[in-house]
C-alpha cells in the first residue's frame, strides 16, 4: 500500500489521549477511544497489504505472520524486560505474583481474558497493573488469526460475496457490543466478537479504496474529513468511564477515523495538520509510547503514596516519548529490516520470547511474588492476607434456602448470638470463633458484601450479586431467626460510613434509601440510615433482644502491603502510610451521632480508642498490619479488639 503522512498523523491523534487519559488529565475523560481509532487503522492496513496479496496471489500467512512478529515482538519484548527489572524492584509480592501471571498471559496474547476477570478496565486498581494496556494487542492478534483464513477462504467466491459475509460480522459484533456494554460491560470491553467489528471499519475502507479512487470532489473531502476530526475529538472530551462502551456510542470515534482515512486526502486542511513533521513524528513512535506509557503511569503510582502532580505527570509523559523514540530507533527499526534479521531467525526469536517470559511470569506467581525480596517476614505476610470465608458469608439468599449463614464457636445445641453484617462482619469472625470456642458459646454468622445489616432500607446495587443474595430480605429473615432462636443478643457490624458518605473526600460509596426506585442520594441515604437504624433498634428492643453496635475500624488510605512495602524500602514510615485520627473522626461523624443518639437503647462498641492514638490512627506496627485492605481488618487487627469481644458475649 502506498505510504500516507496522514496516517502516522491519525497514529499521534491515537496515542496522544490515550496516554493523557492514563495520566488522568481533566480534558481526556474519553481519551480510551484512542484505542478504538488504532484499531481502525490496523484493519485499514492490514487489510489493504491482503487484499493486494490475494490480488497478485502473492498472499502467504507464514509472511503475514512474519510481519506481524516484526512489528509487534520486539519492542513488546523490550518493554516487558524492561518491566519485569523494575517489577521486581518496585511491586510489593502480591504485586509481582500476579505481575507474574500477566506476563505469561501478554505472552501467548490472552492478557485481554487475564484482565477481564481480574478487574474493570476504569477501576484503580487497573491503573496499577502495568501491562494493562496489552489487552488490546491481544484482541488485535486473536482477530489476525482468523481474518487472513476468513479472506482467503472468501476471497475466490467474488468480492461481493466477501462483503456480504464481511458485512455480517460487522452487524453482528456491533449488536453484541452494544448489549454486551448494557448487560456484561467488563467482558464487552475486552472481548474480540464485541471489537471486531471496529477493525472491520477499517477492512471496509480498505476494500472500498482498493476499487475505487479516493473523491474527486475537494469541497466533499474537506466536509468529510473536518467532521471525522470533529467526532474523534468529540468523543475524546465528552466520553467518560460512564459512557457504555463499546456499544454504538464507539461509532463516534471509529466513523470519526472511517472519514479521515477516506477523505483526508492532500492539501486538505486536515491533512496538512496531521502531516505536520511533529506530528508524523510522534505517529511514527506511537506503537512504542503505548507500550512504554501504562508501566511508566503504573511505577509512578507504586512509588508514590498521593496523588501524583501535573508536574510530575508533564515529566512522565515526556519520559514516555523519549523512551518511545529510543525503542523505535534501536529496536523497532531494526527488526524491521529485513538485512538484518531472517524469517527464521524472526520465529525462533518470537518463539523463545514467549517461552521465555512464560517461565519468568509463572516463576514470580509461583513464588508468591517473592516476599522475602521485599523484607516480608512471615507474621507480615499472614497480617496482610484475607480471613476465610468457611462457606459462611455471601450465601446465595431465598427464604427456602437451607443454608443462609453458618455456626461458629461451640457445637451445642442452643444458639446464643447473632453475628450479622457486610464484609467488616467477615473480618471479626475468626476472632468471635475463637473466643466463644474457648467459653462454649455458639453464634450463628451469616451476612454478605454492601449489605447494610438494617431493617427496611436497599441499596444502591445492580451488581448481580446483590442481587442473588437480596439484602433487604435477609434483615427480614435475620429478624425473624432472631426471635425464633430467643438469641442472648444480636451483634451488627459494618462499614457504617460506607452507606453514607463513603471514605476519605466521598469516594468508594454505596448509598441506600428507604424504596428500591430511589434515585438515590447522599442525602436520601443519610435520611435512610437514620430510619433503618432506628427501625432495627425498635424491632430488636420490642422483642427485648440487645443490640450491640460494633463501630468500624479506622479507614486507611493505602492499601497495607503497599505501605509496609514503602516502609520496608525505606521510603516512608507508619505515621506516613496512616491515616490522622482527625480525618477518620470526620467520616465517622454522622454514623456515630446517629448511633449515640440512641445509647440506652443499644450497646454501642466504638473502635476508635482501640486503634487510634492522640493524632494517627497506625496501619499496624513494623511487625503486622492491622488491615488486609484499606478498611478490613486482619486477623492481627480482630485480635486488638479481643476485650470488646469478651465483653460483648460474657454471659451472666
Amino acid at each position: 500500500m502506498k505510504y500516507r503522512l496522514e496516517i502516522d498523523g491519525l497514529r499521534a491523534l491515537a496515542v496522544l489521549p490515550v496516554i493523557f487519559f492514563h495520566a488522568g488529565l481533566n480534558w481526556f475523560g474519553g481519551g480510551y477511544v484512542g484505542v478504538d481509532i488504532f484499531f481502525v487503522i490496523s484493519g485499514y492496513l492490514i487489510t489493504g497489504i491482503i487484499i493486494n496479496e490475494l490480488s497478485e496471489q502473492k498472499f502467504s500467512l507464514l509472511k503475514f505472520y512474519e510481519r506481524r512478529a516484526r512489528r509487534i515482538l520486539p519492542a513488546l519484548y523490550f518493554v516487558m524486560m524492561l518491566t519485569t527489572l523494575v517489577s521486581w524492584l518496585w511491586l510489593p509480592p502480591s504485586y509481582l505474583k500476579d505481575f507474574g501471571q500477566s506476563l505469561v498471559a501478554v505472552s501467548f496474547f490472552l492478557s485481554n481474558f487475564l484482565f477481564w476477570v481480574e478487574s474493570g478496565y476504569f477501576s484503580s486498581a487497573s491503573e496499577l497493573k502495568p501491562l494493562l494496556h496489552t489487552w488490546s494487542l491481544a484482541i488485535e492478534e486473536q482477530f489476525y488469526v482468523i481474518f487472513p483464513i476468513l479472506l482467503l477462504v472468501f476471497w475466490n467466491s467474488g468480492i461481493k460475496n466477501l462483503l456480504l459475509v464481511l458485512t455480517v460480522i460487522f452487524i453482528s459484533s456491533l449488536i453484541l457490543a452494544h448489549w454486551g456494554a448494557a448487560n456484561y460491560s467488563d467482558f464487552s470491553f475486552y472481548m474480540l466478537p464485541m471489537r471486531a467489528w471496529e477493525l472491520m471499519v477499517g477492512s471496509f475502507v480498505a476494500i472500498f479504496l482498493r476499487y475505487n479512487s479516493h473523491f474527486k470532489s475537494r469541497i466533499l473531502n474537506e466536509f468529510l474529513s473536518i467532521s471525522g476530526l470533529i467526532l474523534i475529538i468529540y468523543s475524546i472530551i465528552f466520553f467518560d468511564e460512564n459512557t457504555p462502551f463499546p456499544s454504538i456510542y464507539a461509532l463516534i470515534p471509529t466513523i470519526g477515523t472511517l472519514l479521515i482515512l477516506l477523505a483526508a486526502v492532500p492539501k486538505t486542511a486536515v491533512s496538512k495538520i496531521l502531516s505536520t513533521p511533529l506530528i508524523v513524528k510522534i505517529g511514527l513512535i506511537s506503537y512504542s509510547a503505548y507500550l512504554f506509557h501504562q508501566p511508566i503511569l503504573s511505577f509512578a503510582r507504586h512509588r508514590a503514596l498521593d496523588e501524583i502532580g501535573d508536574v510530575f505527570i508533564f515529566l512522565l509523559c515526556l519520559l514516555v516519548f523519549i523512551l518511545a523514540f529510543l525503542s523505535y530507533k534501536y529496536v523497532e527499526a531494526p527488526f524491521r529490516d529485513k538485512k538484518n534479521f531472517t524469517q527464521k531467525q524472526i520465529f525462533i526469536f518470537s518463539i523463545f520470547g514467549a517461552i521465555f517470559f512464560s517461565v519468568v511470569g509463572y516463576s514470580l506467581h509461583s513464588k508468591n511474588g517473592f516476599p522475602e525480596r521485599a523484607n516480608f517476614n512471615d507474621k507480615l505476610s499472614s497480617s496482610l492476607t484475607m480471613p476465610k470465608s468457611d462457606n459462611c458469608f455471601q450465601l446465595p439468599y431465598n427464604h427456602k434456602a437451607a443454608e443462609w449463614g453458618c455456626n461458629i464457636g461451640s457445637n451445642k445445641d442452643k444458639i446464643d448470638f447473632i453475628l450479622f453484617g457486610d464484609s467488616h462482619s467477615l473480618a471479626l469472625k475468626d476472632v468471635f470463633d475463637e473466643y466463644a470456642r474457648k467459653n462454649n458459646l455458639r453464634i450463628f454468622f451469616t451476612g454478605s458484601s454492601a449489605c447494610i445489616p438494617f431493617l427496611g432500607v436497599y441499596t444502591d446495587s445492580t451488581a448481580e450479586i446483590q442481587k442473588r443474595n437480596n439484602c433487604y430480605e435477609l434483615n427480614k429473615r435475620v429478624s425473624e431467626f432472631a426471635s425464633e432462636e430467643k438469641v442472648a443478643g444480636i451483634i451488627l457490624s459494618a462499614r457504617w460510613a460506607y452507606y453514607i458518605n463513603g471514605g476519605y473526600e466521598n469516594s468508594d460509596v454505596k448509598f441506600i434509601s428507604t424504596t428500591n426506585s430511589s434515585t438515590f442520594s447522599e442525602a436520601d441515604s443519610i435520611d435512610s440510615f437514620r430510619y433503618g437504624f432506628n427501625l432495627t433498634a425498635d424491632y430488636y428492643n420490642s422483642i427485648n433482644l440487645p443490640i450491640y453496635i460494633i463501630s468500624q475500624p479506622p479507614h486507611q488510605n493505602f492499601l497495607p502491603e503497599k505501605s509496609f512495602f514503602h516502609i520496608k524500602k525505606g521510603w516512608s514510615d507508619i505515621e506516613e502510610v496512616s491515616i490522622s485520627r482527625k480525618q477518620f473522626e470526620e467520616i465517622e461523624k454522622i454514623p456515630n451521632e446517629i448511633f449515640s443518639s440512641r445509647i440506652n437503647d443499644i450497646i454501642y462498641i466504638r473502635l476508635i480508642d482501640e486503634f487510634c492514638n492522640e493524632l494517627s490512627c497506625p496501619i499496624g506496627t513494623e511487625q503486622e498490619s492491622y488491615y488486609y485492605d484499606e478498611d478490613h481488618l486482619s486477623i492481627a487487627g480482630a485480635k486488638k479488639i479481643s476485650n470488646k469481644i469478651e465483653i460483648i458475649l460474657a454471659k451472666d
